[in-house]
């Protein structure tokens, strides 16, 4: 590992701390991946860095919830068949315990996207509706913006052999370094200063768009004529956010998205992906979702359809919107040139929709909602969280407006109008 690498790695890790997080002073840190089973060991030269940076910010304990995809798939190959809605209960009442005290999470998105090509289409729902299950109270804080969190991607093998596969193979994994620190900033003089310049021009974006107060959204491009109807209230934010107690974080590192929560109820039409999705350690290309009154009645793709139809039936409300983002065609991410088979990264090269849970966040006063105050005002909730990239250099949006005019908000994949 030559110095440079390392002194980048080291700025990697600060942002993620004190950009991402913003870690306070006597705040614990858990770095978590429970989606996936854990944070993956091969990682570990990065979260030492982490945990250096979090300790100098002044945290009394870092601790990391580690895995072994190896072990997953023993567990597939050798389990019980009926086993797979087993859970170490354990790991999320360990986060919980974090960020109920008032701590900091950092989430790694870390994994390879065809882990899972092969495995029992049913056994991986099994698996994953556990997992979902038992990380639906820390997605009610997330939701709530009860603590700092963020999301930071970390190359694996398997992943960047997926993302550079003409590459030698020991060449893929610092091919896939060098572009995360590309698209994060890393190689800025001052990337802090940078990040900050960024999120305000963000920020700028969300206002433009909450005083406008569309009361719906059009979309199209090849293969997408959708309708979207936004709630009375809904607000737009970029990932610039700030904790009930007053913390700001950030909490996606890269971030390029302005979002907000759909009307659960108010969505017609079919939309059709534009970038893959790896969900459950599969892949899922060229897919359409068809929707009426809100959920999806119809749907295909050309790879992973099964598990497609497997992440609708989660539960009843997993075939609902929770979320509208737009992201410029001209975002870095996009102008890469690359498919990451990342959802972190795909979606903020592109404008996406998320089935499932909205954030509570995203409404005027949700943090403070019941779930039934806000189910009636149109928030979606679920145990399933899960984005999809639409957006491309050839769609348009237009914004219904109160007095049933529309304008322009996108167009050919990037913004309408100017700030």
């Amino acid at each position: 590992m030559d110095s440079n690498f390392q002194t980048n790695l080291k700025k990697y890790a600060n942002l993620a701390v004190n950009v991402g997080l913003n870690l306070q002073p006597g705040q614990k840190l858990i770095m978590q991946a429970l989606k996936y089973g854990g944070v993956p060991i091969q990682i570990a030269p990065l979260v030492r860095e982490i945990a250096t940076s979090a300790y100098q910010a002044g945290a009394p304990l870092v601790d990391v919830l580690w895995r072994d995809d190896d072990l997953n798939l023993i567990r597939f190959k050798h389990a019980p068949r009926d086993s797979f809605e087993e859970f170490p209960a354990w790991q999320s009442k360990g986060i919980l315990e974090v960020i109920e005290n008032g701590g900091a999470m950092l989430s790694i998105s870390a994994f390879d996207p065809d882990l899972m090509a092969g495995q029992d289409p049913d056994l991986l729902s099994q698996q994953q509706t556990a997992i979902r299950k038992y990380w639906k109270p820390i997605s009610t804080h997330i939701g709530k913006n009860t603590m700092n969190w963020t999301v930071l991607s970390i190359p694996v093998a398997g992943w960047a052999r997926k993302v550079f596969p003409d590459l030698p193979a020991g060449e893929q994994e610092a091919a896939l370094w060098d572009t995360l620190f590309k698209i994060c900033r890393i190689y800025e003089e001052d990337p802090v200063a940078a990040w900050k310049a960024h999120l305000i021009k963000l920020g700028k974006r969300s206002e433009y768009l909450n005083q406008k107060a569309y009361q719906g959204l059009h979309y199209t491009a090849p293969g997408t004529d959708l309708r979207i109807g936004l709630p009375e209230g809904h607000v737009w934010i970029s990932a610039g956010f700030k904790t009930q107690s007053g913390i700001p974080f950030t909490a996606n590192i890269p971030t390029e998205e302005v979002f907000t929560l759909p009307d659960r109820r108010l969505t017609e039409g079919t939309v059709s992906s534009s970038r893959p999705l790896a969900y459950s350690g599969n892949v899922i290309n060229n897919f359409s979702l068809t929707f009426k009154e809100g959920k999806v009645v119809d749907f295909s793709a050309e790879q992973g359809e099964q598990v497609l139809g497997s992440l609708l039936k989660v539960d009843p409300n997993a075939s609902m919107l929770g979320e509208v983002a737009l992201v410029p065609n001209s975002s870095p991410i996009s102008q890469s040139g690359l498919l990451f088979y990342n959802t972190l990264l795909d979606e903020n090269a592109s404008c996406h929709l998320a089935l499932g849970s909205a954030y509570q966040f995203s409404i005027k006063g949700g943090e403070k909602l019941s779930t039934e105050e806000f189910n009636a005002r149109g928030g979606n909730i679920s145990l399933v969280h899960e984005d999809f990239m639409v957006g491309s250099g050839e769609m348009n949006i237009d914004g219904l407006l109160p007095d049933g005019n529309t304008e322009p908000v996108m167009r050919d994949g990037e913004w309408a109008f100017n700030l």
